[in-house]
């Protein structure tokens, strides 16, 4: 089936639109009682959502009845015509299995597929909810460190191949699970770098696991390759997905399991539903419709705007602060920052930020003790002033050490 998408090309959305959202009942703002803190931490952006998405969900309100919602044709059609239109990737429809979200979704998959005590390797540092859902699986952590390189100026992260493969060499080493675009390493994995991973995990019989929640906050000149689009190399894979991070609905709930491998699908989708998270309220189905069928041009200058954002922390940084080193951001919109060359551990910076500068950002320690030691997290999907209202805070904490 084609959707026909509304045209929204004449559009242009104002990002620098100031919002109020303290009060709101919402994590980012309201769980530090004092209203003076600036916070640039958990991922969810201050943007108002694409028009498309407010509109569907007015007119829902309106009917003024809130029962048990049901899934229909037009959600399939609106995530299967998204990723053909968007990313090449041709899905059919019973390979998909819906949930609340990309965390329950990874939980559900690692709990149908892995036997207690097996191990779940990762590639550190990465996202924090990875070593809660493996620990509550019953399985072992399994950390790959990746490695800090300096590139054309710019420090970044790859793959160390030699440890990835002999942590996949290991006989309780059964998924990997992948973060792809890496958050909190702002890597967005080439095909080249996918396709190597797939052919050691099919060497040592191991089942990719993709979270891909990202996939469509990706800078200029870098491209999203789906996992599954290395198929053909690997057969069996599992991806975990949602709208909810790139249109800003994760208080929404909704996210998507895809999965060809009818055996694997069987069982994580039993899982989801031993873990009573297959039922979704009657607003999420029709904002992923909205976002996907009508929201296209919306996401593309967001993406422009959290790049010229993503420039302007770079020049405030190497100005006034250039002992801390930011990472290339390839997508995401979450800053990843050095700060070993301070004096100060990530707990400390963290500490100091709150009670002094009133601004609060990510410690890097969550995403790996060790790997993400000497790092902050700054979560750059706000309006620029108040971004760069947050950067002189920081400075003028570390002005007085």
């Amino acid at each position: 089936m084609t959707v026909k998408l509304k045209s929204d090309k004449a559009m242009n959305y104002n990002f620098d639109l100031m919002t109020t959202r303290r009060g709101s009942h919402c994590v980012k703002w309201d769980a530090c009682a004092d209203s003076e803190i600036i916070p640039l931490w958990v991922a969810d952006m201050d943007f108002e959502v694409a028009p498309a998405i407010t509109e569907a969900l007015r007119k829902r309100v309106e009917h003024k009845i809130f029962g048990y919602a049901k899934v229909g044709d037009s959600y399939y059609d609106a995530v299967i015509n998204w990723y053909q239109r968007r990313h090449k990737w041709e899905i059919k429809r019973e390979w998909i299995v819906y949930t609340i979200g990309v965390v329950p979704a990874v939980s559900a998959v690692l709990q149908a597929l892995t036997m207690p005590g097996e191990k779940v390797l990762v590639m550190t540092p990465v996202y924090n909810c990875f070593f809660s859902s493996i620990r509550n699986s019953g399985c072992q952590v399994e950390e790959s460190p990746l490695l800090k390189v300096e590139e054309n100026g710019q420090m970044t992260y790859r793959v160390d191949w030699q440890d990835f493969e002999h942590r996949c060499a290991d006989e309780k080493t059964t998924i990997f699970l992948l973060c792809n675009p890496h958050n909190p390493a702002c890597r967005v994995w080439t095909r080249d770098e996918l396709a190597r991973m797939a052919e050691i995990c099919v060497r040592h019989n191991v089942t990719v696991v993709s979270d891909e929640i990202h996939c469509e906050l990706v800078m200029p000149e870098y491209e999203f390759t789906p996992f599954a689009l290395l198929s053909p190399l690997f057969p069996k894979f599992v991806t975990c997905c949602s709208p909810s991070k790139s249109f800003n609905t994760a208080g929404l709930q909704m996210a998507n399991i895809i999965c060809p491998d009818y055996d694997m699908r069987r069982r994580i989708d039993r899982q989801v539903n031993i873990n009573e998270t297959c039922d979704v309220n009657p607003f999420a189905p029709l904002a992923v419709e909205a976002a996907y069928n009508e929201g296209e041009e919306w996401l593309d200058q967001l993406n422009l705007y959290i790049h010229e954002n993503y420039k302007a922390l770079c020049g405030f940084f190497s100005e006034n602060l250039p002992q801390m080193k930011v990472y290339k951001l390839e997508g995401t919109y979450l800053a990843w920052v050095d700060i070993s060359a301070i004096g100060l551990s990530s707990t400390e910076l963290c500490e100091k930020l709150i009670k002094e500068g009133k601004v609060w950002v990510c410690n890097g320690t969550i995403y790996g003790e060790k790997d993400g030691e000497g790092f902050i997290r700054i979560n750059m999907a706000c309006q620029r002033e108040r971004l760069i209202e947050g950067l002189r805070r920081i400075k003028k904490v570390l002005d007085c050490l």
